[in-house]
């Protein structure tokens, strides 16, 4: 015979019961201990937009399961959190909502504090941080005008991913099909003045910490192996048929230049401007162009698109045998 109970689980009164002990008695608070070896769990920190959602869960808990588990395993881990806080969205939003920046941006962080906080995630809260506060990007000002005194970094024009709705810069990974990942409005590409770091420099170094890595994806790996882009081979300039420019290339195969059949360059090419410019061929590669740099937006990181591309109407010489190449721009570039 079944017998029921009329007695609920009073799931909130424990859960507060124990956030509170949580709270007070810090138990992941990380305290040096030389003895003991050490890990570092660090999940992205959230940017402070007001509220949680089921991706924030998704990616927390996992971070919290592997600090967890290192603990199990007897690591003294340091499993800290923060706020990704500083940028043009925190001002846009506070404009909207007709408040200071700085107010809008603490009262979201105190409110998803409480929110990650009830998630019973165990994070060493003693270690927090925000981006926005001086005390912690002033030592970022400190590191940047170093790397720039060392010629380490630079500014150049370069295109990038544009969002009119937020007024900002989106990272390639920011656009979801061709949209801004925060208002969900299309991106556009745009050329703009940015700084840049000159990580050539540490090219070798970053390669051999590559063959350190054990357990990681070869896809991962040799994505980071593409993005360093340490190469040996030749430098070869192209001269472009009355024009008194060249196209620089690089390849590691300097045998296969008598055999060259055409020449490609990027969309995004400051040379395309004097090639095109009062041509039959202009108003064509303009479409070309424009189409191009919209699709780009929309591919995703992994994919492998058809390859296009569209004449110009200029040639170069081949510098080993004099022969003309004609030159188009394309999306593969």
């Amino acid at each position: 015979m079944k017998t029921h109970s009329n007695d609920r689980y009073d799931f909130k009164a424990i859960e507060a019961k124990w956030q509170k002990r949580w709270l007070d008695n810090q138990p992941y608070r990380v305290t040096p201990e030389p003895d003991r070896e050490k890990y570092y769990v660090l999940e992205m920190f959230p940017y402070p937009s007001g509220r949680i959602h089921m991706g924030h869960v998704r990616n927390y808990s996992i971070g919290d399961v592997i600090a967890r588990y290192k603990r199990m395993q007897g690591f003294n881990v340091i499993h800290p959190m923060g706020w990704d806080a500083f940028g043009l969205p925190a001002e846009n939003a506070a404009l909207k909502h007709g408040i200071h920046p700085a107010s809008w941006t603490y009262d979201n962080i105190a409110y998803m504090r409480e929110q990650l906080r009830a998630m019973g995630l165990s994070y060493d809260w003693d270690r927090e941080l925000a981006t926005c506060d001086p005390d912690y990007y002033r030592w970022e000002q400190l590191i940047f005008l170093k790397m720039m005194a060392k010629g380490l970094a630079y500014r150049r024009e370069t295109t990038v991913n544009w969002c009119d709705s937020c007024q900002t810069v989106l990272a390639r990974e920011q656009v979801i099909d061709g949209c801004c990942w925060r208002c969900d409005q299309q991106v556009v590409p745009r050329t703009m003045s940015g700084w840049f770091f000159k990580i050539t420099a540490y090219a070798d170094e970053l390669l051999e910490g590559l063959e350190t890595l054990t357990g990681w994806p070869e896809k991962v790996v040799t994505m980071q192996r593409n993005w360093i882009g340490r190469s040996q081979g030749l430098a070869c300039d192209f001269r472009i048929e009355n024009h008194d420019q060249v196209l620089t290339i690089f390849t590691t195969r300097p045998d296969t230049i008598f055999g060259v059949t055409f020449m490609s360059v990027a969309v995004e090419h400051p040379l395309i401007e004097q090639l095109i410019s009062g041509t039959e061929y202009e108003s064509r590669v303009r479409d070309f162009i424009r189409k191009a740099l919209v699709e780009k937006q929309r591919m995703a990181l992994d994919a492998e698109p058809e390859k296009h591309g569209v004449f110009t109407g200029a040639y170069c010489l081949n510098p080993f045998n004099g022969e003309r190449v004609p030159i188009f721009v394309a999306d593969f570039v």
